[in-house]
């Protein structure tokens, strides 16, 4: 997809965004930007990048792991990578962050990459997000909220941060990136 596409959708969304109950975070120019080198394209990435930003608005439910449920953050990163990409994810935070799969700096995030947090304070992980690009990653954030886009340049985000996991490997072939 190319990054014009993918701005688009992202600003559909923001504005989708701009009707929940949280006031909408200030709105930030995006530059055109040159892609890395070691950026890749896979279509299992976008998969799991649409079926999340396609779950912003579902109800938040401690526990839960389905949008009829409603989703905690680690019930949505859960069931978006099953029903995206095949793939069975951990269920707990504390069990994603030391799974084994590459640690990713933040910049060198890409879609697809799971983002986590401190947000009890301390450095026990308590939190975790889908890194959608741009800046922006999907999550359940908390009981009464739903499910949706925030900017890891926010500061409550920017202190809680801390690690990001690429559990989508650009290396394996698609078909060895998927459980049976």
């Amino acid at each position: 997809m190319s990054m014009t596409a993918r701005f688009a959708v992202l600003s559909l969304l923001a504005l989708l965004g701009a009707c929940s109950s949280h006031a909408p975070a200030p709105p930030q120019v995006l530059e055109p930007r040159v892609m890395a080198p070691q950026t890749f394209f896979s279509p299992v990435a976008e998969d799991v990048l649409f079926r999340a930003i396609g779950l912003v608005g579902t109800p938040y439910r401690w526990g839960g792991n389905t949008p009829d449920s409603g989703f905690d953050c680690s019930g949505l990163i859960g069931y978006v990578y099953r029903d995206a990409a095949g793939i069975a994810l951990p269920r707990s935070t504390r069990e994603m962050i030391v799974m084994r799969a590459p640690d990713i700096g933040r910049e060198a995030l890409q879609s697809g990459d799971l983002v986590f947090f401190a947000t009890n304070g301390g450095g026990q992980v308590s939190h975790a997000g889908i890194y959608v690009g741009e800046g922006r990653f999907v999550h359940a954030p908390s009981s009464g909220g739903t499910v949706r886009l925030d900017y890891l340049s926010n500061s409550y985000w920017q202190k809680a941060y801390l690690n990001a996991k690429r559990v989508l490997n650009p290396a394996q072939p698609e078909h060895l990136a998927h459980n049976p």
